[in-house]
């Protein structure tokens, strides 16, 4: 599992939280000072975190389980969308379907109505309708198709979720917890990282940011995935099991050991992010 650096996170801007006003104080932990009145995340908490936190995510993958990824905000959704469909993941980047997990049964009627219009284009009823009735079941195709299709693979609730932002996909995230499935995210200064299982203090407003954030996760699960195959894993997904695999669980780490991070070293934030700077002053 490749480390990322503390150069490279500093060079994405991944310090960079929101001014000092919109600070939630639960982040305190994970800020390192206060500069020209925005707040810098301590880089060497954040390594500690999205190591804790890769390291979990490789165990689920390693299991067989699916990791739904949730970033409907516009820096992100194209870059979970690209990095996560190469895995086979489900995600979400277009909009959250309040109880598409809580009510997931429901959930799923609507990707099998998806299937069953797929099967009319094939076994002949499709040239049954008429030109109304066409028109009316490809729209309605094309609109389940943006809201579930990227979680069509997905039979059974995920073991784990990721999201970018818990501010703005806070249903996702409250559905979640609910069902008590796993948290891994992304929190800024304006965030609250104890509602979060796995917090990772990152600037999540920087496309860069969440790249490189997101680039890590990515590579640990696929270090998962392969390490599954090499060792010979069942193909039939471990979702298909009614009992969850053991690896997921007992690799999750204390949340009091999660919180334990080295000491943080003296940084300067370079001149060349001030790009980024503004984008936060601008909020």
């Amino acid at each position: 599992m490749s480390k990322v650096s503390f150069e490279k996170l500093l060079e994405a801007g991944v310090h960079f939280g929101h001014l000092k006003r919109k600070w939630n104080p639960a982040m305190a932990p994970y800020i390192f000072e206060e500069k020209k009145g925005i707040h810098i995340i301590d880089l060497n908490k954040t390594i500690a975190h999205l190591d804790t936190a890769s390291a979990a995510m490789k165990q689920i993958a390693k299991s067989g389980k699916k990791i739904l990824f949730v970033a409907t905000k516009k820096q992100a959704k194209d870059l979970v969308a690209e990095k996560v469909k190469e895995l086979n993941m489900p995600f979400v980047t277009e909009r959250w379907s309040g109880g598409m997990l809580t009510n997931f049964q429901t959930t799923r009627k609507s990707i099998r109505k998806m299937s069953s219009i797929d099967k009319m284009q094939t076994d002949g009823t499709w040239e049954t309708l008429n030109k109304r009735e066409r028109l009316f079941k490809t729209r309605q195709r094309e609109k389940l198709e943006k809201n579930f299709g990227s979680i069509a693979d997905m039979t059974r609730q995920p073991a784990a979720v990721f999201l970018v932002d818990i501010l703005k996909e806070h249903i996702a995230l409250h559905e979640a917890k609910r069902l008590n499935i796993p948290v891994f995210a992304m929190v800024d200064t304006n965030s609250d990282p104890r509602q979060v299982d796995f917090p990772i203090p990152a600037n999540d407003d920087a496309t860069k940011s969440i790249s490189i954030i997101l680039d890590s996760i990515c590579d640990s699960i696929k270090e998962g995935l392969e390490e599954r195959k090499a060792g010979g894993g069942s193909d039939k997904d471990a979702e298909g099991s009614d009992e969850a695999p053991k690896a997921a669980k007992t690799t999750r780490p204390r949340k009091e050991k999660v919180e334990e991070a080295p000491k943080a070293e003296t940084v300067e934030a370079p001149e060349e992010a001030k790009a980024s700077t503004e984008e936060k002053t601008e909020e």
